[in-house]
Order: structure tokens, then C-alpha cells, then sequence
């Protein structure tokens, strides 16, 4: 199967609306939860105050939050795929601009140093463009991700020592949830990256934040430590946008890679409550977008 690359920046485009108007449902979902079981009056009322906000910005066809982040596409390639691979980054690139130009979307990207904004959203090296491959299909998949900055300015990342063991992850983890208070606009993913090396480990947290609520770690010990910890950050009372409350955050996700025997990276990322995704499978009858 050939892919089109105007399918494919129309697709692009698209996904970057999509996933900026439209909470997906599985973080409704989960605000509703928490919402049933939030004792604090206060945190109540404020987990009520976001449901409200989702459901008119639905209503009206209106933004979820003014921020439309750093634009994040991740394109998972299956077999019998047959796309050129320069050709579909510069679609999504395209599509990423006009989303932004013909919406239109305040453009949240800029030059690091002279602080220029192309109002385009994209700029040298963004969107951040992610390529895998799969066995499992022909199709070919696209996840757009607007990343805002009060839930990516809360990265962190520390080279422990093994002999530190499983418990300075976790001491690590707890820390930087207190540490990013309200400032990540809880109630957050949690993306919890352990091993592989520096890069590769930060890599792994962003994974991790950006999973679907209800989805696992495929390495049972990575599990047993989301189950762990996912208990420890909601005692913290952080609750949401930091106003104190049970809900400080919906899960913490782990993802994992071997590493060195003389080092442990332990990264964290997270995602707030306004937890943005948008998909979208190409294949040879044309394309399906996920609610």
C-alpha cells in the first residue's frame, strides 16, 4: 500500500484540531472518577469547574485550553507500507502550519534564543516528528500530541546510583510531583521513565505521560511499580491545580529499558489534566480517526 503524502498532511492537519478541541474519552473518563471520589469540597468543586470546561468547549467547537503546545506527531509505519519517509515529514510540517494559519491557533513555538514566532507552530526541529514500525497491520498510523508547556516545563531527570535501588526511583518520583505542585494543572499523568541512557530514558517518560488511562506497563515489574505509585502520589494532597485534594493525579505510568550495570536514569514527565491526543489510521480505504 502506497501512501499519498497529501493524505497524509491532510491528515496532519486535521489531528492537530481534533486533538486540541476534543478530550479523548478514555481522560474524561477518568476526571469523572475522580470526581466520584474526591472528599475534599473544595477539590470537588474545581474537578467540576474542568468537566464544565470540557463540555462547552465540545459544545461550541471551542479550544480546550488557549495553549495549543509543542506540536508532537508519532507515526507508527506497518508492513507493506510503502511511504517516503523524507516526503512524509515534510506533510505532516504542512499540515501542522495549516492547522495553525487556517484555524486559525495562537502559534505557542519559537526560536529558543531570539525568541521569534513564525506563527506557523513549527520551527527548526518542530513538530517533533517520532517514527516506528509495526508487524501488526498495513496501515499506517498517526497520534498527534500538543504538549503545553506547564506540564513539559515539570521534566526531570536523575542518573541514580543502582545501589540506590527501586526505592530512590520511587523517593525521585514522589519528589517531583511535590515539586511541580499546581504547576503541571493537575490532576496529571505521571510518565515515569527508568533506564536506557539519558535521552532514551527522558524519551521513555514522555511515552509513558502521553499512554492511554487504563493501559499498563508491558514489563510486570514496570506495572507492579505504576500500581505502587499511582497509590503513593494521591496521598501527597497536591489534589487539582494544586488547591489541596485527593485528586493530584490520574496514574502514573511506567516504561522501561535495560541500561548500564554501573547506572539507573530515572526520568519523569507529565501531562495534565487537559491530557490532549488525537489518532488516525491511513490505509487503503482511507482513513478512520479515533473517538
Amino acid at each position: 500500500m502506497k501512501i499519498d503524502p497529501a493524505q497524509i498532511e491532510s491528515v496532519a492537519r486535521e489531528l492537530y484540531v481534533r486533538a486540541l478541541k476534543r478530550l479523548p474519552p478514555d481522560v474524561k473518563r477518568g476526571i469523572d472518577a475522580l470526581a466520584a471520589r474526591e472528599t475534599d469540597a473544595g477539590a470537588q468543586r474545581m474537578l467540576g469547574t474542568m468537566i464544565a470546561n470540557i463540555r462547552v468547549a465540545e459544545e461550541t467547537d471551542n479550544l480546550l485550553c488557549q495553549d495549543t503546545g509543542l506540536p508532537i506527531y508519532n507515526v507508527t509505519i506497518g508492513r507493506g507500507v510503502e511511504v517516503d519517509g523524507v516526503a512524509l515529514k515534510q506533510a505532516i510540517r504542512r499540515g501542522c502550519e495549516r492547522a495553525t494559519r487556517e484555524h486559525p491557533f495562537r502559534s505557542s513555538v519559537v526560536h529558543p534564543l531570539t525568541r521569534v514566532n513564525e506563527h506557523s507552530s513549527c520551527g527548526r526541529g518542530v513538530p517533533v516528528i517520532g517514527i516506528d514500525f509495526s508487524e501488526a497491520d498495513e496501515g499506517l498510523v498517526i497520534e498527534m500530541i500538543p504538549k503545553g508547556s506547564g506540564s513539559e516545563n515539570n521534566s526531570f531527570l536523575r542518573m541514580a546510583i543502582p545501589a540506590e535501588g527501586v526505592d530512590a526511583v520511587k523517593r525521585f518520583v514522589v519528589d517531583c510531583v511535590l515539586e511541580a505542585g499546581g504547576k503541571t494543572c493537575p490532576p496529571t499523568i505521571v510518565g515515569v521513565g527508568i533506564g536506557g541512557t539519558a535521552d532514551l530514558c527522558m524519551h521513555l517518560a514522555k511515552v509513558a505521560a502521553t499512554r492511554a488511562l487504563g493501559t499498563r506497563c508491558d514489563d510486570p515489574e514496570g506495572a507492579k511499580l505504576e500500581a505502587e505509585l499511582s497509590r503513593a502520589v494521591n496521598v501527597l494532597g497536591v489534589g487539582p491545580q494544586g488547591l489541596g485534594g485527593d485528586a493530584t493525579s490520574f496514574a502514573v505510568h511506567v516504561e522501561t529499558a535495560a541500561t548500564h550495570i554501573t547506572m539507573n536514569p530515572v526520568a519523569v514527565n507529565m501531562q495534565c489534566h487537559s491530557a490532549r491526543r488525537a489518532r488516525a489510521t491511513l490505509r487503503a480505504g482511507g482513513v478512520d480517526y479515533a473517538d
